[in-house]
């Protein structure tokens, strides 16, 4: 179980990071990673709604819609608890911790359009056999791995502003050349296995 588990961490956060290797949230990986601290927060904004949706989602799918024999409406129920989630957690947060809120408040509204997090819901919460263990694991791993590409982006983006670069290649294609080469660097990883 130990084995499982740490190869599931490491897959989450290396050899297929939901950023490089699936290619799902590159809007807010490419728009929100300027500076650090926003990279921080929408990453960590995206762990938080990425792992509590996927457990929802993953009883949701178990205990509802594959007794009904309704596994057809996956991606509309898991949209609708999304959205849902979003709100209520922007509620909760703005009633309760103001100051997380503040620090998450933007982030939250966008975060209902992330494909990353529906992605997440969609092959953890809804395909993947796994027991809830797994799924939290997995998911939680996945969020970080997705906060760990923005900080690395943001890190990147930041070192850029004080570089050398030519004129046609300032802002966004140097930003996608980079993406690129990072992408490549954690397809190296791919190669990677835990117990053979």
């Amino acid at each position: 179980m130990t084995i499982t588990i740490l190869g599931i961490i490491i897959s989450a956060l290396i050899t297929n990071n939901i950023v490089f290797s699936q290619t799902l949230g590159i809007c807010p990986f490419l728009g929100v990673s300027k500076k650090l601290k926003s990279a921080a927060g929408m990453g960590l904004a995206v762990t938080l709604v990425m792992t509590v949706s996927t457990l929802f989602t993953w009883v949701i799918n178990k205990y509802v819609l594959l007794n009904l024999d309704m596994g057809y409406l996956r991606v509309i129920v898991f949209i609708l608890v999304i959205a849902g989630l979003v709100q209520v957690l922007d509620i909760l947060l703005k009633k309760f911790l103001p100051a997380l809120y503040n620090a998450f408040g933007i982030y939250l509204a966008l975060i209902t359009t992330n494909c990353a997090v529906l992605g997440t819901a969609m092959l953890f919460g809804g395909d993947a056999p796994a027991d809830i263990v797994t799924t939290f694991v997995t998911a939680l791993f996945t969020g970080l791995g997705f906060l760990m590409a923005l900080a690395v982006m943001a890190g990147v983006r930041e070192r850029m502003e004080t570089a050398h670069i030519p004129r046609f290649f300032k802002g966004f294609p140097i930003a996608l050349l980079a993406a690129a080469i990072m992408a490549m660097a954690f397809f190296g990883f791919s190669t990677f296995s835990l117990g053979g």
